[in-house]
């Protein structure tokens, strides 16, 4: 509340400020005394100076507020890169905007006008030129540089055996997710397969291997300090698996699955403990406008040490625990179904 009101005070205190010269001007040519360039001349000059000095006291004022509001804790290792190749770059773009609009409001400033000063014409300087071209190519170079080797160091993960792997699907409007059973390997799927009515929605084929001792969770539980492989679809739009804290974003797009490879480093207690909430939870949302329902695409995340993951994970029961009725069930049980149907459509139609 009290920042508004400051604020507001030098709005108004400004918007005064500009009345009374006005005013000025207007009584000044009333009296006949009016010049085309007057005192505002000078003061507009001075304010070239003034506005952004005090824009950036205020900026400078605000940022540790800011800072504590939105600057969110790291979960994960490659969250620790990213996140200094982000501050590198912001700090980069700082010192090139201090010193461009230092040049531009100080040449505002100094180059104001003056009747015992006449312009001078200057057609161009090749060697600024080249100067201010390279630089800001040479930057960018090493920026993106540095941008691709963090890339490769996320995405080229080593193929950890030791990795676990969990598939997550999006659909509108939730997400699911699917584990390998004992055997660490996830059974295929197939689009023509999926059965909201009876429970299937994932498309699992029950005559692949992998597949029978897969689960599904109401909560995505991963171990912490180990590598996690998320296998990433959508079923019907385009969705994106978004986890803040672990600096993971990656889309779900329909009909070409994606992955992604991270370490948590951060139990979902010791965030607690480091956030001083309670209650707090690591979230996965959606980052796609996927319809009107977007707003609900939450999932929670539980990150656990190694012995709670392995205990939630030997207690889970396998999805044909709950639905029998799909043991060796896949496609090729769907053709027969569907031959077997349409025979019977040629039959009817023949009598």
């Amino acid at each position: 509340m009290t920042s508004v009101i400051v604020i507001s005070s030098l709005i108004l205190t400004f918007a005064v400020l500009i009345l009374l010269f006005r005013i000025q001007s207007l009584v000044a040519v009333l009296k006949g005394s009016h010049e085309t360039v007057g005192t505002s001349n000078k003061v507009n000059a001075a304010m070239m100076v003034v506005i952004p000095l005090l824009m950036l006291v205020a900026a400078a004022m605000h940022y540790p507020h800011a800072a504590k509001e939105f600057h969110l804790p790291i979960a994960s290792e490659h969250g620790v890169w990213t996140d200094d190749l982000f501050w590198i770059t912001i700090y980069v773009i700082l010192v090139m905007f201090l010193i461009t609009n230092a040049a531009l409001f100080g040449c505002a400033f100094y180059y104001q006008y003056n009747p015992n000063r006449k312009a001078s014409f200057y057609h161009d300087n090749p060697t600024v030129e080249i100067v201010w071209t390279i630089i800001p190519a040479v930057i960018m170079a090493v920026l993106v540089f540095a941008g691709w080797r963090v890339w490769y160091n996320t995405m080229e993960f080593p193929n950890d055996k030791n990795a676990e792997v969990i598939e997550i699907m999006g659909k509108q409007f939730a997400w699911q997710v699917r584990y390998p059973g004992k055997d660490g390997v996830l059974g295929k799927y197939d689009f023509r397969l999926i059965d909201d009515a009876k429970g299937n929605e994932f498309g699992i084929d029950f005559e692949k291997e992998g597949a029978d001792d897969d689960f599904l969770a109401r909560e995505l539980h991963i171990p912490k300090g180990r590598p996690v492989r998320l296998k990433i679809r959508a079923r019907d739009v385009l969705h994106s698996v978004y986890m803040p804290h672990f600096r993971v974003k990656m889309d779900a797009v329909p009909g070409m699955p994606t992955e992604f490879v991270f370490t948590p480093t951060k139990t979902t207690e010791e965030m607690r403990t480091e956030t001083g909430n309670g209650k707090f939870n690591y979230e996965l949302a959606c980052t796609e406008v996927c319809g009107k329902a977007h707003f609900a695409m939450k999932y929670i995340i539980v990150v656990e040490e190694e012995e709670d993951y392995k205990k939630w994970y030997a207690a889970q029961k396998t999805f044909l625990e709950d639905k029998p009725e799909f043991k060796g069930k896949g496609m090729s049980s769907l053709k027969k179904k569907n031959l077997a149907s349409a025979e019977k459509e040629v039959k009817t139609e023949k009598n």
